[in-house]
């Protein structure tokens, strides 16, 4: 009796768990479609804007700010490492982490110093890992819905660290979102800001039209290079949101899925234990009619 009772407690406990997880997964497929749409609408901007940085730049020289020339150095590379502040979202986390320590290696095997900048609690499994090299962990805790004042405040606080000397290269991990199956981890060169080797982006129609600027070039890539750094953050950070979402419907679908066939088995189990012990207690009261 025993073995049936703690089969019973046991099915009852995984179908709790099977309602949080379905209840999991529909939150977080709502969440998706939102988070998805912001994600898409990102991105033309995030790559336009990179693209008139990259034209201006060549235009300009590298050398108009810090911010494109560098410091004149390759030595200290701080990792932008973002991810999530809750868990239950798959790998989602897991492989941002893990593409955020192939770099680190990479860069540790060619001589260099690595440093890192987490933004998002679940990138604090680093500190097993490296427990001296964590520069700053920023707490976004609070940030219920990604604005583009959380990451420029981020974007502050990297080029004041990069104008006091603090590191050479800044490289941005994240998550960039194809699907609810699929999210793959990227790497990006944030700061110094990379110059594409790439032709120079025409506006549509614009044929071969001569484009005078008010103020100058340099006035107007001064502007642009914070707020570029700002707008991939924005973009790594909307990208992010879609991508947790999408990771956390896969996972508790997974786990909703897997509770039933869990459920299914301890089931045969507890109707093959109640068969035996019924079938024992006719044995039994058969043998006792039988003696008398």
């Amino acid at each position: 009796m025993a073995s049936l009772k703690a089969l019973k407690i046991r099915i009852g406990s995984v179908k709790s768990t099977q309602k949080i997880t379905k209840a999991m997964k529909m939150v977080a497929a709502a969440k998706l479609r939102r988070a998805q749409e912001a994600a898409i609408a990102g991105r033309p901007y995030a790559e336009r804007l990179e693209g008139v940085v990259a034209s201006l730049a060549r235009n300009v020289g590298v050398g108009a700010s810090p911010l494109l020339a560098g410091t004149g150095k390759d030595q200290v590379h701080l990792l932008v490492v973002a991810t999530s502040e809750r868990g239950l979202a798959g790998a989602f986390n897991t492989n941002i982490v893990r593409a955020a320590r192939r770099k680190a290696e990479e860069l540790e095997a060619a001589g260099k110093t690595v440093i890192f900048y987490l933004a998002g609690k679940k990138g604090r499994v680093l500190r097993r890992f490296y427990p001296q090299a964590i520069k700053v962990d920023h707490d976004l805790s609070t940030v219920k819905t990604v604005a583009f004042d959380d990451a420029k405040a981020i974007a502050d606080d990297l080029i004041a660290r990069y104008a006091a000397g603090e590191f050479d290269v800044a490289h941005l991990f994240y998550a960039k979102f194809q699907s609810a199956l699929v999210q793959l981890p990227v790497g990006q060169q944030i700061i110094p800001v990379a110059i594409p080797d790439r032709g120079e982006p025409k506006l549509a129609n614009a044929g071969d039209a001569t484009v005078e600027y008010e103020p100058s070039e340099e006035a107007i890539l001064a502007d642009l290079l914070p707020r570029n750094v700002a707008i991939q953050i924005f973009r790594a950070m909307l990208e992010n949101a879609a991508s947790e979402q999408g990771s956390r419907m896969t996972a508790m679908d997974n786990a909703t899925r897997n509770a039933g066939d869990m459920i299914k088995r301890l089931s045969i189990q507890y109707n093959r234990a109640r068969q035996a012990a019924i079938t024992t207690e006719l044995v039994e009261i058969i043998s006792g009619a039988e003696a008398l």
